[in-house]
């Protein structure tokens, strides 16, 4: 839709996507109407004041007399697409759309797209930060614009975009399953078992994560993980070029980033350019290395020049809520990753550290398989500390402590807070003390966000 002047828009969510959207449609000429099942007083400021803006807000249902009259329903990520209001505009075949899909056809701009079950954000953040040194170092009045799913929803700063500047975008599963278009440089980090209570199944899983490629054009370029199943069994049904990235050189001719001796190699038209040493990069655990090598696989199809790239990465120091360390407690450091909400990246987590874990775990669990991480658990962790809604079936899965295993203790606790005191009492000089759930904070916060700073304030009041 180009014109949308007189159009009746109805959003569903109030938070900080469908706000941004609504704004926006609501100045480009459409009749909007932002539903969402909280009241007034679980809104933001920002979406209270829509009202000046001509956006009628309906709160507290979804009745569907709305759709009387409605061209378009957009589905914020957080709104199943099962729910009776949307199936009932399916029906009346009633578009669906999301700000995402609004954003890439209106955009000027050239966008990446960064995709997958975990590292989104630390390489879009990276991404972004080369971006930013590239311009800047060319004195150039270009901009890079971050945002998506990291949480900034880019629709707001549209009509301030360029056509010569460019667009790092994070594009999580729920917003990619109603999109019908690509950006020009699509990124997937990998594809694991994740949001199965969402979506399902794995297929259906996976099929939303490869929409991202789905509609890419000739001249476009696809960057896939050769290390990760799920990323690399994309690249037999591409209509664009690709790039890829993993630990090993790429087969023949190739295009890709790798380690070779140490060193961030990018193999490109034939020739082995060497990046950077590995030990520049300040972020920890193999997963983040590979981070690493997608972002400067992406920076490559961005043509991103190296000195930029190189002062990136030298000065990344990563994102909050992954694994950031919060500080030492007699001798025991204490590490937040709020951001692993599935067991796959638990298992990450684990393997980023040598020595004794004391590890808390629990949450909402998402319906994924948790035997593999069990595995892990008894051969990694000295003390398992398990807290929340998922704490019984956690408890389950790691079944009793084993004689002549490194797991000597499994703990459940009502809630985080118990947990981190729990946690301190067991945790001895030298060990590590890992907040690394495996679920989903919805069981006790608003997200894995206020969890990871509500778990920082306990530990810093220890």
């Amino acid at each position: 839709m180009k014109n949308w002047t007189d159009k009746k828009v109805i959003i569903l969510g109030a938070a900080r996507q469908g706000t941004a959207l609504s704004r926006f449609l609501a100045d480009q000429g459409a009749r909007v109407v932002l539903t969402d099942l909280h009241g007034p007083e679980a809104l933001s400021a920002e979406a209270l004041t829509l009202k000046d803006a001509g956006v009628e807000l309906c709160l507290g249902s979804h009745p569907l007399e709305l759709l009387e009259g409605a061209d378009m329903v957009c589905v914020s990520g957080g709104v199943p697409l099962t729910i009776p209001f949307l199936q009932e505009a399916v029906r009346r075949r009633i578009q669906l759309s999301n700000d995402s899909q609004i954003f890439m056809e209106v955009c000027p701009a050239m966008v990446v797209g960064i995709t997958g079950s975990a590292g989104k954000t630390t390489t879009t953040a990276l991404l972004g930060l080369m971006a930013r040194k590239f311009f800047e170092m060319k004195q150039s009045p270009r901009h890079a614009w971050v945002g998506g799913n990291i949480g900034n929803p880019l629709i707001e700063h549209v009509t301030e975009m360029q056509a010569d500047d460019l667009v790092i975008l994070e594009l999580s599963s729920f917003q990619l399953e109603l999109m019908t278009v690509s950006p020009q440089v699509a990124v997937v980090l990998n594809i694991t078992p994740n949001h199965l209570d969402r979506h399902g199944t794995m297929q259906a899983y996976a099929a939303a994560k490869a929409r991202i490629l789905n509609y890419q054009h000739q001249g476009d370029v696809a960057v896939l993980n050769r290390d990760d199943a799920g990323s690399w069994e994309l690249a037999t049904q591409l209509k664009s070029d690709l790039i890829s990235f993993g630990f090993n050189r790429p087969e023949g001719n190739q295009n890709g980033t790798y380690i070779h001796r140490d060193s961030v190699y990018l193999q490109i038209d034939r020739q082995q350019l060497k990046m950077f040493p590995v030990d520049w990069i300040q972020l920890r655990g193999q997963h983040n290395i590979s981070n690493v090598l997608a972002a400067c696989a992406a920076a490559a199809a961005a043509s991103l020049a190296l000195p930029a790239i190189q002062s990136a990465v030298e000065e990344f120091t990563g994102v909050p809520h992954r694994l950031e360390f919060v500080r030492n407690v007699r001798g025991a450091d204490w590490y937040n990753d709020s951001i692993a909400t599935a067991p796959e990246r638990t298992l990450a987590a684990l393997q980023s550290f040598q020595g004794p874990l004391v590890l808390l775990l629990g949450g909402r669990d998402k319906d994924l398989p948790w035997e593999k991480l069990a595995g892990e658990v008894h051969s990694r962790v000295r003390h398992a500390v398990l807290f929340g809604e998922a704490a019984d079936l956690i408890s389950r899965a790691l079944g009793t402590v084993r004689a002549g295993e490194t797991l000597q203790s499994i703990t459940q606790c009502a809630n985080l807070y118990e947990a981190v005191q729990k946690a301190a009492e067991l945790a001895q000089e030298g060990d590590t003390v890992l907040l690394s759930p495996g679920g989903t904070s919805y069981d006790a916060f608003k997200d894995f966000e206020e969890r990871g700073e509500s778990y920082r304030q306990w530990v810093n009041a220890l």
